[in-house]
């Protein structure tokens, strides 16, 4: 991966939903089809048809009638804007709940969190599909409920971020033998936290009371707490943090979900990435920002906490760290490097302020 200065922002804004959906759509009218096209692409090569993600779209659209009614209004503003379809649209911001209809293994992210300096700060990888770099950008959210800032992917409404309020939130997929679109999306969930919580503690109360269907972890951060909370059709089980430290990748931690794992999909990676974190952390908690993206670096023969695309391979194989984010909610602000921990150095970090 190589930094892009000209990776896109984009600035949302608007008093209702649907005018925020209408902002997102417009704004991405150029590039938003294209993106559709390529997910479609990757949800048939992972074995879901297109009759399969129309009926999971169908049903994430009952589940959100029945929660956020709300969200179902940005989404047509974002299809009207962009000129697509809202199935389309749907499907793109449950495109976890549509890929595990699938069931294909994957490579995935790394995140920590760490106390520096008296604040605390988060650390994440984010690795995808490597011919899915084109189309992810930053955005700054102002709308009904709190302003945020971060960094998701073209029509989706939300996914690695801070908000005004100081809580921030990292992102990583789970895999749980019950998954389904029956609920509200996890991308979906990320938003609705963002403009609606402003601590850790609100945020753990609201997704309890969420209809989670499928499975991610959220690890979240404020100025007196951070934790990881497992999110599957099994229930909410916050991991909370330990000597001033979460750690997180794709498996899950808490026992009861743990038994219903689907555990072809993420290991043995999964295992080996979060053992090579804790072993880095034994001698001590990093005392920098940089000292946290350097415990994410790995090299020859190590478990890929960076994630470099074997291009020899297949669309649906090639896994790349596509992103390095920085979170510190004390001071409301994220920093995105174009690229992996190993150019934190000589890349160009964008910082965000919500």
């Amino acid at each position: 991966m190589t930094t892009t200065p000209e990776r896109l922002h984009i600035d949302v804004s608007g008093a209702t939903h649907r005018e925020l959906g209408l902002s997102r759509g417009t704004a991405l009218r150029a590039t938003l089809p294209a993106a559709y096209a390529k997910y479609a692409e990757l949800f048939r090569v992972l074995g879901v048809s297109e009759a399969t993600e129309r009926e999971g779209a169908e049903r994430v659209i009952a589940a959100l009638s029945a929660w956020r009614p709300a969200l179902l209004e940005e989404f047509a503003g974002i299809a009207e804007g962009a000129g697509i379809e809202l199935a389309q649209v749907v499907a793109l911001n449950a495109r976890t709940e549509i890929i595990a209809l699938g069931g294909r293994g994957a490579s995935e992210c790394s995140t920590l969190t760490a106390q520096v300096g008296g604040h605390r700060l988060g650390v994440q990888t984010w690795d995808w599909h490597i011919e899915l770099d084109p189309f992810w950008h930053t955005h700054a959210v102002t709308g009904p409920g709190l302003r945020y800032v971060g960094l998701t992917e073209q029509g989706i409404v939300s996914k690695i971020g801070v908000n005004e309020a100081g809580l921030a939130l990292h992102f990583n997929i789970l895999g749980h033998r019950e998954d389904g679109p029956d609920g509200v999306p996890m991308h979906v969930l990320s938003s609705v936290v963002l403009s609606e919580c402003r601590s850790v503690d609100e945020a753990i109360e609201l997704i309890r009371e969420a209809p989670v269907a499928s499975s991610s972890a959220f690890t979240m951060l404020d100025a007196s707490r951070a934790v990881s909370v497992e999110m599957s059709p099994a229930g909410v089980f916050p991991i909370e943090e330990m000597n001033g430290s979460v750690q997180r990748t794709n498996h899950f931690q808490h026992e009861s979900p743990l038994a219903a794992q689907k555990s072809e999909i993420y290991e043995p990676d999964s295992s080996a990435r979060l053992a090579l974190v804790r072993e880095r952390l034994a001698s001590g908690l990093p005392d920098a920002a940089d000292e946290m993206v350097r415990v994410l670096l790995s090299g020859e023969g190590e478990p890929p906490l960076t994630c470099r695309a074997d291009m020899s391979k297949s669309y649906g194989e090639r896994w790349a760290t596509l992103a390095t984010v920085l979170t510190d909610p004390d001071a409301r602000t994220m920093r995105v490097l174009d690229g992996m921990p190993t150019e934190a150095e000589t890349g160009e970090w964008r910082t965000l302020v919500a």
